[in-house]
């Protein structure tokens, strides 16, 4: 084992992180996504939290003091199962390895797909259009359908 690779599992080991050099983009991608989503529920909660009256305490103290301890519920629980855990390490780990083996779609093609897809709408939207016309004349004609003209 060299010496960088000794480094890095000590490092991980110290500071708890399951397979630390692996799965980084994912991690990362997951922990903002969960900590923006995190914010906007204490943003939430802080609406409520305003409205709790402790006497000789300023509410926005009380408000600030619960956001906090829910906050830090909730980073204690993202680290541990996106850090920690190594059943969800090992997904996010495969998860960047699968993204890696995907052939995305070049500009040209996505923009000739829609095209394509416009198109075929455009189509089946006149067809539908003439077919419906064509029934209210045979259901005008037979007696089924009355008419205002």
């Amino acid at each position: 084992m060299g010496g960088d690779q000794y480094l890095e599992r000590r490092i991980s080991m110290a500071s708890g992180i399951y397979k630390s050099g692996q799965g980084y983009y994912t991690r990362m991608g997951t922990t903002i996504g969960a900590g923006l989503l995190s914010l906007l529920g204490l943003w939430w909660l802080w609406k409520y939290a305003i409205q709790i009256q402790i006497e000789g305490v300023n509410e926005n103290y009380v408000a600030a003091g619960i956001c906090l301890l829910v906050g830090g519920v909730i980073t204690g629980f993202l680290y541990y199962f996106v850090f920690s855990k190594p059943s969800t390490g090992d997904f996010l780990i495969a998860t960047e390895g699968e993204m890696k083996k995907v052939n995305w779609s070049t500009r040209r093609e996505i923009f000739g797909s829609t095209g394509v897809v416009i198109g075929v709408m455009l189509v089946m939207t006149c067809f539908i259009y003439v077919v419906d016309l064509i029934f209210v004349q045979l259901f005008t004609y037979i007696g089924v359908l009355e008419t205002g003209m």
